[in-house]
C-alpha cells in the first residue's frame, strides 16, 4: 500500500495534525506502525557497524573527501588571478 501511495509522483500524503486525532486514532496508528515494525529483520549494532566501517574503507581510495581532487578535475580551481594596484 504504502509502495503504492509513492509511486504516483502527482499525489502527496495528507498531513496529519496528531493533536485532532481522537485517542482510539492515535492508537490505531500507533498498532499500525508496530505492526510494519514487527515485520523489520533486526541485526545486532555490533555487526552492522563492523559491515558500515568495512564498507567505508573499502571505498575510502575513491572518496574525494579523503583523496582529494585532482586540479584537472575540480571544478573549483582558479581559473586566473586577480591583480589589484
Amino acid at each position: 500500500m504504502v509502495q503504492h501511495l509513492f509511486s504516483q509522483s502527482s499525489r502527496t500524503m495528507p498531513a496529519i495534525n496528531i493533536e485532532d486525532l481522537s485517542e482510539k486514532d492515535k492508537l490505531k496508528m500507533e498498532v499500525e506502525q508496530l505492526r510494519k515494525e514487527v515485520k523489520l529483520e533486526r541485526q545486532p549494532v555490533s555487526k552492522c557497524s563492523e559491515e558500515i566501517k568495512n564498507y567505508i574503507e573499502e571505498r575510502s581510495g575513491e572518496d574525494p573527501l579523503v583523496k582529494g581532487v585532482p586540479e584537472e578535475k575540480n571544478p573549483f580551481k582558479e581559473k586566473g588571478g586577480c591583480v589589484i594596484a
